[in-house]
């Protein structure tokens, strides 16, 4: 069909009196205006479905820059969850990243919710295991559990998530003997051609965080800052109403995306900072493709952003509803990247 060609236009005695009984609903008042961008009409025509939004990341190609952030596995709809979320990775050219895939480590009861590779065909595709696993396996010397597991799940590579705040909170919670990084650091050294995401989960990652994992040789940062799902938080109101009173202060610690961008910017810019092929996951507190084309465009260094709570409010059920939400997502980028520019901050 010929986009050019005049739409028939017989209706539009019904859009006008949609103009006149909406005009008072549709005003945006200044202060509400979203101050991050600069708009251009002028400058560029509508984005059609040929629009490239794509890129190398992890060494495979994306059709865009969106990451389905880790979730679940080996709970109640978590294999309709995970095998909507593997179709959407597919059909839409994204990265995936399962949930915590610890079950799998003892037994396959629920290795159904996570044998996702046939549906992905080359995406991006992360199994996950909590820092307090690693640390487990690199302890008692069975290591070659999480090898194995990599194995049978057919994935590009391993995604740690580093949660002590969480593991401190939750009720059932493992404890941490060593530091985190000494334990990435050993996990390296036992299995140095794995492809490894380190992952907060809500609280986000500090400077001097950054600075170590940014000397590592890591092929990503998934940021989990603060602002999105906040996994202590969570693991809070687990517990009695006495027990949530005394540990709410420590919820409420954490860094945003955009201070983490900053940090990292500031420390590849030291004399001393040196190259890194680390890539990064920017997730937590994205709430849609314009909070991602802004964060993207901030990055230093080669980036998606990743969503979870949003997904998973989409892949509950019939998978047209995931692939409208993602189909949405998508279009939005690209008519940002065509229409909107960064307005530099104000110093």
């Amino acid at each position: 069909m010929d986009k050019l060609k005049p739409k028939d236009d017989s209706n539009a005695h019904l859009r006008k009196l949609d103009h006149i009984n909406l005009a008072f609903q549709s005003q945006i008042e200044r202060k509400l205006l979203d101050d991050r961008f600069y708009y251009e009409p002028l400058l560029a025509p509508h984005p059609d479905a040929s629009f490239d939004i794509g890129l190398t990341f992890l060494n495979k190609k994306m059709k865009a820059p969106i990451w389905v952030s880790s979730m679940t596995g080996g709970a109640k709809y978590a294999h309709t969850i995970n095998h909507n979320l593997a179709k959407a990775t597919k059909e839409f050219g994204l990265g995936m990243g399962l949930g915590s895939c610890r079950h799998l480590l003892y037994d396959d009861r629920h290795f159904a919710d996570f044998d996702l590779r046939h549906l992905l065909d080359d995406r991006p595709f992360y199994a996950n295991l909590g820092i307090a696993q690693i640390e487990h396996h690199i302890h008692n010397g069975t290591i070659s559990k999480v090898q194995e597991m990599l194995r049978k799940l057919r994935v590009d590579g391993l995604i740690i998530h580093v949660n002590p705040l969480q593991e401190w909170i939750q009720p059932e919670g493992d404890f941490i003997a060593q530091r985190p990084i000494d334990t990435i650091q050993r996990f390296l050294d036992y299995s140095p051609d794995t492809s490894l995401i380190i992952k907060e989960v809500g609280q986000g990652f500090g400077p001097k965080s950054l600075e170590k994992l940014l000397q590592l040789p890591i092929a990503a940062i998934d940021f989990g800052a603060a602002g999105g799902t906040n996994f202590s938080k969570l693991e809070m109101l687990r517990n009695d109403s006495q027990t949530q009173e005394i540990i709410a202060p420590l919820a409420r610690i954490g860094h945003h995306a955009e201070e983490m961008l900053e940090w990292i910017t500031d420390l590849l810019n030291q004399p001393d900072g040196r190259p890194t092929s680390t890539e990064l996951i920017i997730s937590g507190g994205i709430q849609n493709y314009l909070d991602g084309y802004y964060l993207i465009a901030l990055s230093p260094l080669k980036a998606v952003y990743g969503q979870a709570s949003n997904f998973l409010r989409h892949a509950q059920g019939d998978y047209k509803f995931l692939q409208d939400f993602v189909s949405s997502q998508v279009k939005g980028y690209q008519l940002a990247r065509s229409l909107l520019t960064i307005r530099p901050k104000n110093k």
